[in-house]
């Protein structure tokens, strides 16, 4: 896309500066009031990613005033072939975010793509404006071309499939942007420590998103310090995803790639093959080449800022996973699909952790797919069971249950219940305002990458157990499979030329 007329924020703002000398009536936002920030001090923010999800926290993102949205950039121009839990959530948030509850009525099907990114910003941020009109936003279809165009921009949010997710972090960094992404940082653990690497190299700041303070993880910690369930044996997390379809094959038939979609760039660091839309939008996440499975979707939410209030500062030493079989009819007969390209309907997967500053040696537990623990008997005996989602603390004397993300947690121990109020927790401006007041400052936010690599390697060695189909043993400092020579290969993947990492 031209850049033609296109002016950097430095040269808008003198420009800005000077008109306003020229007002024999000076506005008040030059003046300074309560919540105006000043366009010098706001945040220059390059928004790589406009499907659904992205879609949906680019409209909450753009209304804060400490951010400006430069940048939009997709591989994908403008379709409404997206998959979304609800037919028409994502042209609702538009509706409210620009105030036109007529907006995308013509639109048959779930928009996406870089043009509704942009038409989004555009929007909103010329209401402010006598005639409506805003044109202070590029964009792009490949992020390298944004990065190496976009020299004005302070830092960049990644709201990509999984895989994609590394490779732009790295890139964003090396040319001094700071990066804010959706989980997980990357989806091979190799990707990751490269992340991790050029963080600490480049000293810029990140934050993952999956962190947010959670008052009742406090509560948890002080219940397990006093004791009071005895030694920490094990914690179970389980999830209601995966929420889309899982495939246990790859598709045969070959669709024509949609137009305005760029299939190339949309792979990215993964080897050529056919488009299909079953790789695609929202279902790209249970391919093993695309995604990181139901664990990586829900269980940075819950683990992240769980392993950061507890202390656990290294990853799993083991993992060891059960999983869902499948089978399919060749003529009459019927035999098993031996599936290494797609996460399972369901699993089970145990791993192991040795002691932490804090904590015993643990096992930690994680199922989806309908899959959660049996129904313990402090539960069973007030006639209750286990939620959809949840989390449980298990002692030698005791247990801690509670909902998803340890919501509303009750303690059982010496045959009694116990509840408490934790303390209340920042509202949703606040938790975003952390990791944008720490770019501003340079600082490194509470969910830095920095401190992402216990949970993040965990999460990652999850999916090789499951390719692996045995129990594998993590070296993490040379971050190495130990037991199975041939499980390393899972740890990196095969990256076609020009994107290696």
């Amino acid at each position: 896309m031209s850049n033609k007329g296109k002016i950097n924020r430095r040269e808008f703002i003198g420009s800005a500066a000077v008109a306003s000398l020229a007002l024999t009536v000076v506005p008040r936002n030059v003046l300074g009031c309560k919540g105006y920030i000043a366009p010098s001090d706001k945040l220059t923010l390059a928004y790589i990613g406009c499907g659904t999800q992205g879609m949906r926290e680019l409209c909450s993102l753009i209304k804060n005033p400490a951010i400006q949205i430069v940048s939009v950039c997709d591989a994908n121009k403008f379709t409404t072939d997206y998959v979304d839990w609800s037919q028409n959530d994502v042209r609702n948030t538009i509706r409210r975010a620009i105030d036109d509850n007529s907006w995308g009525e013509k639109i048959k099907g779930i928009p996406g793509g870089r043009d509704i990114g942009l038409e989004v910003v555009q929007k909103y941020y010329g209401k402010s404006k006598d005639n409506g009109i805003y044109k202070g936003c590029t964009s792009y279809e490949d992020f390298r071309v944004l990065l190496e165009k976009e020299t004005g921009i302070d830092a960049v949010k990644i709201m990509t499939p999984d895989h994609l997710h590394g490779t732009i972090a790295v890139t964003a960094m090396k040319k001094g942007k700071h990066v804010v992404t959706h989980k997980p940082i990357a989806n091979r653990i190799h990707e990751f420590k490269v992340v991790e690497e050029t963080a600490r190299t480049t000293g810029m700041s990140t934050h993952l998103l999956a962190w947010s303070a959670k008052p009742q993880y406090d509560l948890i910690k002080k219940w397990i310090a006093e004791g009071r369930i005895g030694n920490l044996k094990e914690i179970h997390n389980w999830s209601l995803r995966p929420m889309w379809p899982q495939w246990q094959a790859n598709p045969k038939d070959t669709p024509p790639i949609p137009a305005g979609f760029n299939w190339d760039l949309w792979l990215g660091p993964v080897p050529d093959r056919p488009y299909h839309p079953n790789y695609t939008h929202a279902v790209f996440r249970g391919w093993y080449d695309f995604g990181a499975g139901s664990i990586a979707d829900m269980g940075h939410y819950s683990l992240f800022p769980l392993f950061r209030t507890l202390g656990i500062n290294s990853p799993a030493l083991s993992a060891e996973a059960y999983a869902t079989t499948t089978c399919a009819l060749d003529g009459n007969v019927s035999t098993g699909v031996k599936n290494d390209v797609a996460f399972p309907l369901s699993c089970i997967v145990r791993f192991k952790f040795g002691k932490q500053p804090e904590l015993p040696p643990f096992e930690l537990f994680w199922y989806d797919g309908g899959m959660k623990p049996m129904n313990p008997d402090e539960l069973a005996s007030t006639g209750k069971s286990l939620g959809r989602e949840g989390l449980m603390f298990v002692g030698d004397k005791g247990k801690i249950i509670g909902d998803f993300l340890g919501e509303n947690p009750v303690l059982y121990a010496d045959n009694k219940t116990f509840t408490e109020k934790p303390a209340a927790g920042p509202t949703e401006v606040v938790s975003m305002n952390v990791w944008i007041d720490s770019f501003k400052n340079k600082t490194q936010s509470p969910g830095s990458f920095l401190y992402a690599g216990p949970v993040t390697e965990t999460i990652l060695l999850g999916g090789v157990a499951l390719r692996a189909g045995k129990k594998v043993e993590y070296d993490a400092e040379n971050v190495k499979i130990t037991n199975i020579a041939d499980a390393n290969k899972f740890l990196v993947r095969d990256y076609r030329k020009g994107w290696e990492m």
